[in-house]
């Protein structure tokens, strides 16, 4: 198993400065992590330092909260895309998903594939699980395949959970292998990483201090992410 092409390596605290970032994604590259998963102010940054490597661009749209009009969701994707991102990582309206408001996040999702399928963009969704029960997860999984999103995502990383095996199980039983899933958001050590691999996860989200952990398969990360 190469974990590295599993990672992607966040660069996402708000505080950063900008020789922060650039140390922190070079340290992606290094480590030939899949993307480095950077804020949409970094997105030229993160193109220019990835270019000639295997490691690719993802951007994050709505984040970290998800409650963004859908057409500044769709603006936003439309901008991200014009960059050459090559993944968006949005976050669904899961006060929409809570509130049982079914059509409004068909609608929301929908506003960015919309954008992302027809320039050959993957799109990962993220629900925001630890605010959500298992049938509520579940119904947003079954929403985002009919969308034709490309993945289901656990979290964000900066609310109150990150992922679990419960969430993680229950967006792969309602997937059943129409959608791909992506573990995000606690995971520091190469037991828990390898544990969401075989669960079925085909991506995972690691803050960059944890790629290194992960990679060298030793120790834990002290990540916040």
């Amino acid at each position: 198993m190469d974990i590295a092409r599993y990672i992607d390596h966040a660069v996402l605290k708000p505080e950063m400065k900008q020789n922060e970032v650039i140390k922190a994604i070079l340290e992606g590259i290094h480590y030939s992590a899949r993307t480095v998963c950077v804020r949409p102010c970094d997105i030229d940054l993160a193109l220019e330092l990835c270019k000639g490597s295997q490691t690719e661009v993802s951007c994050v749209l709505a984040f970290p909260h998800g409650n963004v009009p859908s057409e500044v969701k769709a603006f936003e994707a439309s901008q991200y895309v014009k960059k050459g991102v090559q993944e968006i990582d949005m976050v669904a309206n899961y006060s929409y998903i809570r509130s049982g408001l079914w059509d409004l996040v068909l609608k929301d999702i929908r506003a960015v594939t919309d954008i992302t399928k027809k320039s050959g963009v993957v799109l990962k969704v993220i629900f925001e699980t630890c605010t959500l029960n298992e049938e509520e997860i579940r119904k947003t999984t079954e929403i985002c395949i009919e969308a034709g999103a490309d993945f289901v995502k656990t979290s964000t990383g900066f609310h109150n959970g990150g992922a679990t095996e419960e969430a993680v199980r229950a967006m792969l039983d309602a997937a059943k292998g129409r959608i791909k899933v992506k573990a995000s958001g606690g995971i520091r050590d190469i037991k828990t990483a390898k544990h969401y691999i075989d669960l079925g996860c085909e991506r995972l989200g690691v803050g960059y201090s944890t790629t290194p952990v992960l990679v060298k398969g030793e120790g834990q990360s002290k990540s916040a992410y």
